[in-house]
């Protein structure tokens, strides 16, 4: 049985700076917790350590890029399909961006970038090669809203 990672009320607020900004300074975050940064670095390293924190990432816009598109794709797979055959189906692909394993219907949701409608239906085909899966479902993304801080 994994051990559940001890989170204090100052990691939440260092963890819920960095998602506002993973850029965020040691000393930022430091005077804005009211630490020196020697411990707020420490409990960062010891929080990355434990895999809360686990990567940093920038956030694109993709509507301010020229081309190119987003979607949504609902998988559904035969009963006995195991959380690792569902993962694994959609994680070959270089368009896959995320895969989220979900309870109830659909069994899966991925989040795919193409470069066009032609390129979007390549890529749902593909999806259905694989024999554990029984149905999609596409959705495109005409905009995106993210909220800042832990979800």
């Amino acid at each position: 049985m994994a051990v559940e990672p001890r989170v204090d009320e100052i990691d939440l607020r260092i963890i819920s700076l960095l998602v506002e900004n993973g850029r965020r300074t040691v000393l930022d975050i430091a005077e804005r917790v009211q630490l020196t940064p020697a411990p707020v670095k420490r409990r960062i390293d010891r929080l990355e350590r434990l895999g809360v924190i686990a990567g940093y990432t920038t956030i694109i816009d993709q509507s301010r890029l020229v081309g190119g598109m987003e979607a949504f794709i609902e998988l559904r797979f035969a009963g006995n399909t195991n959380v690792d055959s569902i993962k694994s189906a959609a994680a070959s692909l270089p368009e896959v961006r995320e895969v989220f394993t979900v309870a109830g219907d659909p069994d899966a949701l991925v989040r795919i970038r193409a470069d066009n409608v032609h390129h979007l239906q390549q890529v749902v085909d593909s999806l259905r090669k694989n024999a554990e899966v029984i149905g999609t479902k596409t959705l495109i993304i005409l905009q995106a809203w993210r909220r800042d801080g832990p979800s």
